[in-house]
């Protein structure tokens, strides 16, 4: 038997493959067949030449071992080929009648061929990432970048604390704060010494501000 064809196993074994491509073309046979004998060869040129996976699959079914297939169809003569499109028959041949099969077989080739071909199910579709936000629907994931805060610079603020609380941000805060905190702690004069206070922020032509009270 021709690689191209498979031979049916079980009822199930044949709604796999009928649901897996878009034509299957099926021989029942018979052993004691003589006629399935003579029309064999042609069936196995016509699986080599057309046979397209997903798009048309070629089997063979034996009547004897696989009752319950050739009930489904009412398969009583042998040989008897069928061309399947799903499950529906589109067409029989009874017989060792090779043209027919082989008008019939180029015509569901035919048709196959501006069809999408079948596959397995299979899941698809993007992904997501960590930090990503869907988008609309029918769209993909959106990323969303997130800026890690900034670490404050420690060697600056204990070699110049002073310098270093003219600058913005909260650890700055944190040290003109105490910085004019202690600055005028012990002070006679709090407001003089504050905003005389190296600690105090200093702006050009304007007043200094950042002092305590």
């Amino acid at each position: 038997m021709s690689s191209k064809i498979i031979s049916v196993t079980s009822q199930q074994h044949f709604k796999t493959i009928t649901s897996t491509s878009t034509y299957t073309v099926v021989d029942f046979y018979a052993d004691w067949c003589g006629p399935c004998k003579v029309i064999s060869p042609i069936f196995e040129q016509l699986a080599a030449a057309e046979s397209k996976p997903g798009r048309i699959t070629f089997c063979k079914v034996n009547v004897d071992n696989q009752r319950d297939v050739a009930g489904t169809y009412g398969v009583s003569a042998m040989p008897t080929f069928l061309i399947l499109k799903g499950s529906s028959v589109k067409e029989t041949v009874r017989g060792a009648n090779a043209t027919a099969l082989r008008t019939a077989v180029l015509s569901a080739a035919a048709d196959a061929a501006k069809a999408p071909a079948k596959s397995s199910i299979g899941f698809s579709g993007k992904g997501q990432t960590l930090g990503a936000e869907s988008g609309a629907a029918g769209g993909g994931g959106t990323s969303r970048s997130v800026a890690a805060p900034s670490m404050p610079d420690i060697g600056a603020m204990l070699s110049s604390p002073a310098a270093f609380a003219q600058g913005r941000g909260l650890p700055q805060t944190v040290v003109r704060f105490f910085g004019l905190y202690l600055t005028t702690l012990f002070s006679l004069e709090p407001v003089k010494t504050a905003e005389d206070s190296p600690f105090a922020i200093k702006k050009t032509g304007g007043a200094r501000v950042g002092t305590v009270r």
